[in-house]
């Protein structure tokens, strides 16, 4: 077993969570509330952005040539191929996309950006890749559940979300990290191991909670400043 299979092992439990959280499972059938899609727009655009300073720290770590080409490529990845999914549901709602961007992010995925940055910022290239791997691995993951599970046709409100994510590019993406990770693992202390497994299954848990967040309309307590003198 490879220590990405085990990885995946370890975090099953989540991932099955996720599989069955009420957005996703809304994905599914083809019913979700609107202000929860909005609120999942707003945050998951300003998310990506994040996730691309992350792939930016990934290449200033990097020795390999083949690395820096890799995590510059997702960059544009991210840029140009994952708008597609945020397109759909905006037209599910009938919201512009460039009307949902902007907006401060909420604190589920306020700490997620952050949880990854410290990774980034005080760990090795593997322990950035494993705080990044949850993100795609969990969606292609999704992607594929939702399509065995419900079968949606292009008639379906969500079908080019849900194949977007099924499809073998999101595939490639994870098996390339997951490939990666593999071989960094076999070089690391046992120190690095469990920081490693630390910020993934950190990762896995915040996948889920973004969803909630999503799903809740998660926002900012509200309240008035107190004056301390």
């Amino acid at each position: 077993m490879s220590f990405t299979e085990q990885l995946r092992q370890e975090n099953h439990d989540i991932f099955e969570r996720i599989f069955h959280h009420p957005f996703v499972e809304g994905i599914g059938n083809g019913r979700l509330p609107s202000e929860s899609i909005a609120h999942y727009i707003k945050a998951d655009y300003e998310y990506l952005n994040a996730f691309m300073h992350i792939y930016g720290i990934a290449i200033s770590k990097s020795s390999e040539r083949e690395d820096i080409q890799y995590f510059n490529e997702q960059v544009n990845f991210v840029l140009h191929s994952e708008v597609h999914p945020h397109h759909n549901l905006c037209e599910y709602i009938g919201i512009r996309y460039e009307d949902l961007q902007g907006y401060a992010l909420p604190p589920t995925a306020d700490h997620y950006v952050k949880h990854m940055m410290y990774h980034a910022q005080m760990g090795g290239l593997g322990e950035i890749i494993a705080a990044l791997l949850p993100c795609p691995w969990t969606y292609l993951e999704i992607g594929r559940y939702l399509m065995k599970e419900y079968e949606p046709d292009q008639d379906h409100p969500f079908y080019p979300w849900i194949k977007f994510y099924a499809e073998s590019e999101m595939q490639i993406l994870t098996d390339h990290l997951r490939s990666r990770l593999d071989h960094l693992a076999e070089q690391a202390s046992e120190k690095e191991l469990r920081r490693i497994r630390d910020a993934f299954r950190k990762s896995c848990q915040l996948e889920w909670s973004f969803w909630e967040m999503a799903y809740t309309c998660e926002e900012w307590i509200e309240g008035k400043a107190v004056d301390v003198k």
